[in-house]
This record gives C-alpha cells, structure tokens and sequence, in this order.
C-alpha cells in the first residue's frame, strides 16, 4: 500500500462484491435444480460450476475484507425468484447478474488502481473471469453464425 486509498469506499464495494458473489451460489444452485429436458446434464454440469466458483470468489472478498481489519457482511445481495425456468431465461437472468458483478469489480479497480496493487491484480483478474463468463453466456444465447449481443457495451 504505497499510496492513500478510500479505505471506507474499498471496504463497501468489497462488501457488496461479497453479497453479490453469495447470491451468484444461491441463484447459479437453484438455477440447476430447475433445469430439465435432454441437455439438463451439461446444463446443470455448468450451474453448479458457476456456483461453486461464486462460492470461491465470495471467500476471496472476505478474506480482503478481514485484511483490511474489517468484519465481513452476513448478508447476500438481491434474489428475484421469476419463476422463469425455460434455459434462455435462466441464462439473460444469469447475465444480467454478470453484468451487475462485473460493474461492482470494475468499482474495485477504480478506487485501487496505482494504489494497492494487492487488490488491483484481484480487481483485474475477476473482471476477466465474469467478462469470461459473460462471453460464455452470450455464446449460449446466441443462434449459430449470430454476432456477440455484449461485446459493444462496456
């Protein structure tokens, strides 16, 4: 830590990373119990994988949390049951999720980058996991032959 950072700021978007990364093993886990049809093997394969490594980055934001001397949030961030089960929509739901996560990642990055080099190599490498998982899902919702829907929006 060379240069003065917002510790406070870097302590809420870490929490919030927290919370969201807990509801990302909630939903991705409920996600593969509501999967059926012939591809439900691969299908529910993938969600569990997605949560399972929810599950990890959620204790990589704790972890920071407690290193920073701060006492991490016991709560997770928002889940809306739509009671959509059809896959298309459990993926653009899981999207949208990427979405909201990498945009707090990106926060992160903002409030280290040039500042503390620990939580900005975090930063960076979790942006390209969820931009990872975003071209994935992309993938997954597009017909043969379409071109990317995310990869003009930043």
């Amino acid at each position: 830590m060379n240069e003065t950072f917002d510790k406070q700021a870097v302590l809420n978007c870490l929490n919030k990373i927290l919370e969201l990364e807990l509801a990302g093993v909630v939903r991705y886990t409920h996600y593969a119990f509501m999967v059926y049809g012939y591809n439900r093997i691969p299908i529910v394969s993938w969600l569990q994988a997605q949560a399972d490594e929810s599950l990890l980055h959620a204790r990589e934001a704790g972890e920071l949390i407690t290193h920073l001397g701060d006492h991490p949030p016991l709560t997770i961030g928002p889940l809306l049951e739509t009671h959509q089960h059809d896959i298309g929509d459990i993926l653009r739901e899981s999207l949208e999720h990427e979405r909201v996560t990498l945009t707090s990642y990106k926060e992160l990055l903002s409030l280290v980058e040039g500042k503390f080099v620990l939580l900005e190599e975090y930063a960076r490498r979790l942006i390209a996991a969820e931009e990872m998982h975003q071209g994935e899902v992309d993938k997954m919702l597009r017909r043969p032959g379409a071109v990317a829907a995310f990869s003009e929006k930043k």
